[in-house]
């Protein structure tokens, strides 16, 4: 287990979690893979990650998406770290992620550990572990995380394919259950939602012009379309001077299960959250989770230690890279 019981975000009272029941071993990944070869390496991860946390609690919204972006393309293998250059486009150079952030900090993360333990440590497990940690750091549960995970070979932009905010139920669960989760597995998953912004550009058209029809989106509560018209301004702009809103208008800093009670009052922001509670395959397990934290943060760990076993690369699959930017 981690070296600490519980965290709560920007000082807010620590709540004791859950003890959770994890497998020790996923496939061949396991917890403590690193405890004889390079016996610090989570130790480093949560020492970097809390120190930016401790400046930027936007970190586990950074962290949450980079893991899954990671993770729904070729399988959490780091490909998403690859820097591209001018003559060579990579994974970051698709749409989908030229938001994602936190590349730094893994940076950072990857070079004490080279420091310490040359050649040990994968980067994938990198993301894996950072993620925990940031959750539980932003009061979510605290879990063990298996590791093992080796690096990819390739990073490719035409291999980022994403599920997008104004999809339909059905049309996200298609993404999520070609990588082997349940619809309740992706309701779930969506949760880490409780943290994070989107741009206007992802719920622009609920505000004014839902899907061509020239008025809002009819099931936005009016209070929140007026805040989410404020911020957005009347016109688009280019996604580097787009604004931002908050996913979670409650606890925007905070891992809980707000989201979830927001949705119940038609408070979400991205067409897909707001679905998840009018759609009728979904609608129960969003009130389910709505009252039931405590079932939240357990579920919302499960969920995140099967995303960290998708399409891994193990033994001698892949490679353990020197440094994250580059196939070395």
């Amino acid at each position: 287990m981690s070296p600490w019981s519980c965290y709560r975000s920007m000082g807010l009272l620590c709540i004791v979690l859950l003890s959770l029941s994890i497998p020790f071993a996923i496939g061949d990944l396991q917890v403590g893979f690193y405890n004889s070869s390079c016996p610090q390496a989570e130790s480093e991860v949560l020492s970097v990650v809390s120190k930016h946390f401790a400046t930027d609690h936007s970190v586990t919204a950074a962290f949450l998406r980079m893991y899954f972006h990671d993770c729904f393309v070729r399988g959490c293998d780091a490909s998403i770290l690859i820097a591209p250059t001018k003559k060579k486009k990579r994974e970051r150079s698709a749409g989908p992620n030229l938001t994602v952030r936190g590349f730094e900090i893994i940076d950072e993360v990857k070079a004490n550990l080279e420091a310490q333990c040359p050649s040990t440590v994968s980067c994938a497990d990198i993301i894996a572990l950072a993620t925990r940690d940031a959750v539980a750091l932003a009061g979510g549960p605290n879990y063990d995380i298996p590791t093992g995970r080796r690096d990819g070979l390739v990073s490719n932009p035409k291999d980022v394919r994403l599920p997008g905010p104004s999809l339909t139920v059905s049309g996200a669960f298609q993404f999520f259950s070609a990588k082997g989760f349940t619809l309740e597995e992706m309701v779930i998953l969506l949760g880490s939602h409780t943290v994070g912004v989107a741009h206007c550009v992802f719920f622009r058209d609920r505000l004014g012009n839902f899907q061509g029809t020239g008025a809002p989106d009819p099931s936005m509560d009016p209070s929140l379309k007026a805040k989410l018209t404020r911020i957005c301004g009347p016109r688009p702009k280019p996604l580097k001077k787009d604004p931002t809103a908050f996913l979670d208008q409650n606890t925007s800093f905070v891992v809980d299960n707000q989201y979830y009670k927001q949705l119940l009052v038609n408070k979400g922001v991205m067409q897909i959250d707001q679905e998840l509670a009018s759609d009728s395959s979904t609608a129960s397990v969003v009130s389910g989770l709505a009252s039931d934290e405590a079932g939240f943060l357990q579920k919302f760990a499960d969920a995140l230690v099967k995303l960290g076993n998708v399409e891994v690369l193990m033994g001698t699959g892949g490679n353990i890279r020197k440094k994250c930017t580059a196939f070395t």
